[in-house]
């Protein structure tokens, strides 16, 4: 092709630089390039390139700044009980306070990794903190901040990533501890994303000592304390000290802010205020309840861009928002076209209405993994009801995990259950959870009344549980298999596998809902999934005569036999899992064997978590195991090591 008028090397130039910075607003252009024939084609492209140029130079700002490690429950902004946050009020006098945001999950790696790629975690193999596999993307998506920079944006990270899945080419122009907008070219837009440690967990293990030397600025004495967690002065300075340290993040905010000020672009800044999930006391992070999934959000709004939003400056959002949509909306506020792999919806932008964003009434929330304590819960939050699914119910909450167990709150909350000093809300803690839960959250936000089995609840029960398990169904969640089948035959394409065992996953999810119908009615579907060819229809039917208990025992001498015969380590496991919490059989061969025995530190990390939840929990088994129990690869696992470390005490 001979283009007149246009120098080959200029036209290379041109060419690049309009692929870099190509977006939706030039399609009209584009569709006139292939309509029309000019002489002089290089003047098209140098048309098509100053269009570009200028689009890339008039668009928002964006700066996301995110607080660690807290829920709604710490700010005044969000709740009567928590502390005064003057500099992100002031944000919210010229934005948005939005009354329902959550974390899809209740933790860092899974959290952030949802916010990169707006997709949810158990759909494409990211749910698990910390990881044991880097994935790749699904298809071709790319993390979202690549397409404000293939835009034209200039995008920094300040500092942390955390990432599940695999990071492409091209996300930062700068991640690091100095990054910031002050490097980009004169007139780029830029986004900006930076956290602030100051109320990580971390800022919550301090020593016995530490506590009575260490004054607060908060009067432990004022302040509020959850009815799930005991009134104690360890438990009121530990609420204080953290007080303290959102109000730190506050002013830390506040600096950022003033930075932008003098730098003249707070009328055309976004600036969007969050925490990456709840809070770190017992039952927040890491837990799937509105204390480790409702986030504070506070969205600025520029004077120079209002008119991309369908609010008013100074107005509450009560419609839900959930960190799969964040990612989407920066993509839409700057006028670029979602990519198709992503889960989210925008909740701004010039096609977004005040009135849709306000009728959206659901959130969806997951737990996994969490270091080396296994968990597998789902929750549906529509309207004031929040539906918990727990899949795996025996594994209660205060299971123990190394890092959790530094901070004193928690040593003394398990100590007071040692010794029968708390109430029937605070054992709970450490006590088998139900199948399910249901709770009011306007007239119970700290969820300790369970409606699950309240007759008159038992309509919107039924609609909450359907809701849920066909989501689960259609992600499809992959979850449904044990993270080492994952990493063994999924975590190479996690979305190709899901949608290839889509129907095996939803037949996994109806063999694991039998155990929230009564056993007589579940006992003959229970006997053919025990009888099933595939192991993890075994494995899932165990899991349900666990949760069913005592009332199982007609299928006992069945699992008997699985424990003795059956050719699937894990499967085993399950069985054994079973005899030990119902029917006094002594597990400890069967476990030591499977973790002997195997070449996976997955395997062997899924296999521990039973062994300390027999060990630690009800009736308790003696285990006597170390590192030297393992093959040499396994010991290297990070779980393993975890785990060792607590048993080896």
């Amino acid at each position: 092709m001979r283009l007149s008028g246009c120098d080959p090397v200029l036209f290379g130039t041109i060419l690049d630089a309009m692929l870099l910075n190509a977006s939706r607003m030039l399609t009209p252009l584009w569709k006139l390039a292939m309509q029309i024939k000019l002489k002089h084609f290089g003047i098209l492209l140098v048309a098509l390139w100053m269009s570009t140029q200028a689009f890339a130079a008039d668009r928002p700002n964006f700066v996301w700044l995110i607080s660690e490690d807290n829920s709604i429950h710490y700010l005044k902004l969000f709740d009567e009980h928590g502390v005064e946050t003057p500099r992100i009020a002031e944000l919210a006098k010229d934005g948005l306070v939005f009354n329902n945001a959550f974390s899809n999950a209740p933790v860092c790696s899974v959290a952030r990794t949802t916010l990169i790629t707006g997709c949810y975690a158990p759909r494409i193999g990211t749910q698990f903190h910390r990881r044991s596999v880097l994935v790749p993307l699904p298809g071709k998506l790319k993390m979202f901040p690549t397409y404000l920079r293939d835009a034209g944006y200039y995008t920094t990270n300040k500092q942390k990533k955390d990432y599940n899945a695999i990071e492409n080419n091209g996300v930062w122009d700068e991640s690091s501890r100095k990054a910031s907008w002050r490097n980009r070219k004169d007139g780029q837009p830029f986004f900006h994303k930076q956290s602030f440690a100051t109320s990580h967990e971390s800022s919550l293990h301090f020593s016995r000592q530490s506590m009575e030397q260490d004054k607060t600025k908060t009067d432990p004495a004022s302040v509020f304390v959850a009815p799930y967690h005991p009134n104690t002065p360890t438990f009121r300075y530990t609420y204080a000290r953290y007080h303290d340290r959102i109000q730190e993040v506050d002013q830390q905010i506040g600096s950022v802010v003033d930075q932008l000020e003098a730098d003249g672009l707070l009328d055309d800044t976004f600036i969007f205020y969050f925490g990456d999930h709840g809070g770190v006391l017992p039952r927040g992070k890491g837990y799937a309840y509105e204390s480790g999934l409702h986030v504070p959000l506070v969205v600025r709004i520029p004077k120079n861009w209002k008119h991309l939003v369908d609010f008013k400056r100074g107005d509450r959002v009560n419609g839900f928002v959930s960190f799969v949509d964040f990612g989407p909306t920066l993509l839409e506020l700057a006028g670029i076209d979602l990519p198709t792999e992503v889960d989210g919806r925008p909740f701004l932008g010039t096609r977004v209405t005040s009135a849709e964003v306000n009728s959206r009434d659901e959130a969806f929330g997951h737990a996994d993994r969490f270091d080396e304590k296994y968990d597998l819960v789902r929750t549906l939050r529509k309207g004031k009801y929040e539906y918990v699914r727990n899949y795996q119910p025996y594994n209660f909450d205060g299971l123990h995990n190394n890092y959790r167990y530094k901070m004193l709150a928690y040593q003394e909350l398990r100590s007071l259950y040692q010794s029968g000093e708390l109430n029937e809300i605070q054992r709970r803690f450490f006590e088998a959870r139900p199948g399910e839960a249901l709770y009011d959250i306007e007239s119970d936000p700290h969820e300790t009344r369970n409606l699950a089995t309240d007759p008159a609840y038992a309509e919107v029960l039924s609609d909450l549980r359907s809701r849920l398990t066909n989501r689960v169904k259609s992600l499809p969640d992959l979850s449904m298999y044990p993270e080492s089948v994952l990493v063994d035959e999924a975590f190479s394409n996690p979305v190709g596998f899901g949608q290839d065992k889509k129907s095996q996953i939803a037949k996994l999810v109806d063999i694991a809902d039998l155990s929230l119908i009564p056993f007589d009615q579940a006992a003959r579907k229970l006997d053919e999934a025990l009888s099933s060819s595939n192991p993890w229809e075994r494995y899932w039917a165990l899991i349900a005569c666990t949760v069913h208990g005592t009332q199982a025992s007609p299928l006992a001498k069945r699992i008997r036999e699985i424990v003795e015969h059956d050719d699937t380590p894990l499967v085993r496991v399950r069985a054994a899992e079973y005899l030990a919490m119902h029917q006094n059989y002594q597990p400890q061969k069967t476990i030591l064997d499977a973790l002997a025995n195997t070449n996976s530190g997955v395997e062997a990390g899924l296999i521990l978590n039973s062994l300390v939840l027999l060990r630690d929990g009800k009736p308790g088994y003696d285990f006597s195991i170390s590192l030297n129990h393992f093959k040499p690869a396994v010991r290297e696992n990070d779980t393993v090591k975890r785990r060792m470390e607590y048993l080896d005490r």
